[in-house]
């Protein structure tokens, strides 16, 4: 994943979320590509309780996912985040909660806030298609 966007950008971020645990790993971490992927043959059972660490460990029930169900998940994973770009951009310039608040006693305030809100998704369409000044 993308650390200063959010948004996903390897297969890793698709098998994260897949399935609990670590299921899956690499045979090369340096080099995180499907031909690396590999399924752990034990995985920790999430519902056992006792103190002996082989005790919880099963037979990991998962298979590895095809290349291309990755790689489609990843496209539409990128595709729903792109599509909320306007959304992101809307939250940074939206009023506050400091202004919401004040807005929520003064009359004044909030048909200031009600503007700043209609400006800012004037200026960030759901289309993607801002700014538009």
């Amino acid at each position: 994943m993308d650390h200063k966007t959010g948004r996903a950008d390897h297969i890793e971020d698709i098998l994260i979320d897949l399935h609990s645990g670590q299921w899956f790993g690499w045979s090369d971490p340096t080099n995180k590509i499907y031909a690396n992927l590999i399924i752990h043959p034990k995985i920790w059972d999430e519902s056992y309780e006792g103190n002996i660490h082989e005790d919880g460990l099963i037979d990991n029930p998962y298979s590895k996912p095809t290349e291309k169900s990755l790689t489609d998940a990843l496209t539409v994973r990128q595709s729903e985040f792109d599509a909320q770009e306007y959304a992101r951009n809307r939250a940074i310039e939206y009023p506050s909660i400091a202004e919401l608040t004040v807005a929520l006693y003064d009359t004044d305030d909030k048909a200031a806030l009600e503007t700043k809100r209609a400006a800012v998704k004037t200026k960030w369409p759901k289309d993607n298609s801002g700014p538009v000044e």
